[in-house]
């Protein structure tokens, strides 16, 4: 790479892994299906001992992931919640962290039944409200979580007033960039100091694999985590470390699919009767638009509406032809799902019919077909 020149944010993507097997000069970099490595000589190391410590494949993957972000170093791990609960590792017994109301009910899942049993406190706070987020700080809050966009609502936090927030109080700044990705967010750019992916969403983008990812801003705190990595263990095999970087290399051309068609269906979704809300932020509406724009270079792939009734929305499910009613998002296949009852269902109720998680609600992961075939199927679903 000529360094007097930065390549592209997408050329760096396309190029992952090129050049660097100097051995047989292999453009896709190989997998190495090794458990462990032979040493020299006692007290010697060719720098592999044994794949939970570090692997090749693996250490290609983690370089291009943290340079992709703008980080000192990655660790990646065999599911998003690995990633999440290794991060969680980081602190300790009697510490506060703050969270987003609006986020992924495996989250809420691991913070309410397991940490919480070990003295780990969590505050679930509208981070799209960054006073709210400054009046939840007191003595023992060490950490701010956010996720933007929102899950399932699509609500917009300001990332750069968080970042400031968290300077000011000496809180450590995270940020779960699943839903955007560094092509289109980079909250180190916004003072985070560490940013989280399922990369089993659009890093990987093809529905065939779960991988997590922690980057992390500073050195110091990148060998923090790659400690708990290897200590924990919920490493990535090398099997899909290498699909994972496969995938990377379509990333931007992907999303660049996945915006134009969200954008064009959120709009038609507005002009639905039997639709009576849409949670998109690039609509002029939504109340995140204009930040958005300004802090992000695109709108992504997610969108939530709300239909008129629970029983229009299970029948929504039931008609779908092209797009798949299942879990998950990000891949290139358009995906539909019923937060209130799957991926938010282990929130309590009455706070998720606080926050407007009802069995109305529908999620829809847009994805890369003709959108003209993905709107005509919504179409004779809400027909």
């Amino acid at each position: 790479m000529n360094q007097g020149n930065p390549q592209s944010l997408q050329t760096r993507l396309v190029q992952l892994g090129v050049g660097r097997d100097v051995q047989t000069g292999a453009i896709s970099f190989p997998i190495y299906q090794s458990a462990t490595f032979r040493h020299p000589g006692v007290g010697e190391s060719t720098g592999y001992d044994y794949t939970r410590s570090g692997n090749p494949t693996r250490d290609v993957l983690e370089a291009a992931l943290a340079q992709l972000e703008g980080g000192s170093r990655a660790c990646v791990f065999g599911s998003g919640m690995a990633a999440l609960t290794t991060l969680f590792l980081h602190f300790a017994a009697g510490d506060h962290i703050i969270v987003s109301q609006d986020l992924y009910g495996g989250t809420y899942r691991v913070l309410e039944q397991i940490f919480a049993k070990l003295g780990l406190a969590a505050s679930y706070v509208d981070t799209t409200d960054s006073e709210a987020v400054a009046a939840a700080v007191h003595s023992q809050t060490r950490a701010v979580l956010v996720e933007t966009p929102g899950n399932p609502l699509l609500g917009v936090a300001d990332l750069c007033a968080l970042g400031e927030l968290c300077r000011a109080q000496n809180l450590l700044y995270i940020v779960d960039n699943t839903f955007l990705t560094p092509v289109l967010q980079r909250p180190f750019d916004f003072g985070a100091d560490v940013v989280v992916h399922s990369a089993t969403k659009y890093l990987g983008g093809h529905n065939d694999l779960c991988a997590g990812v922690l980057v992390a801003k500073s050195s110091e705190l990148g060998e923090r985590l790659y400690f708990l990595q290897n200590s924990c263990g919920a490493i990535l095999p090398p099997q899909d470390c290498w699909l994972l970087a496969r995938s990377l290399k379509t990333l931007a051309l992907r999303l660049e699919r996945h915006c134009a068609n969200a954008q064009k269906v959120a709009e038609w979704l507005t002009t639905h009767p039997r639709v009576s809300a849409v949670y998109y932020p690039g609509l002029p509406q939504h109340p995140g638009h204009h930040l958005s724009r300004s802090q992000a270079a695109g709108f992504g792939g997610m969108l939530s509406f709300r239909v008129d009734s629970a029983a229009t929305a299970r029948q929504v499910l039931k008609r779908l032809q092209l797009i798949s009613f299942a879990e998950s998002l990000g891949g290139v296949e358009s995906l539909m799902t019923l937060p209130a009852v799957q991926t938010h269902g282990d929130i309590p109720e009455p706070e998720r019919r606080r926050l407007g998680i009802c069995e109305s609600l529908l999620r829809l992961s847009v994805g890369i077909e003709e959108v003209g075939d993905i709107i005509a199927d919504l179409e004779q679903a809400l027909a």
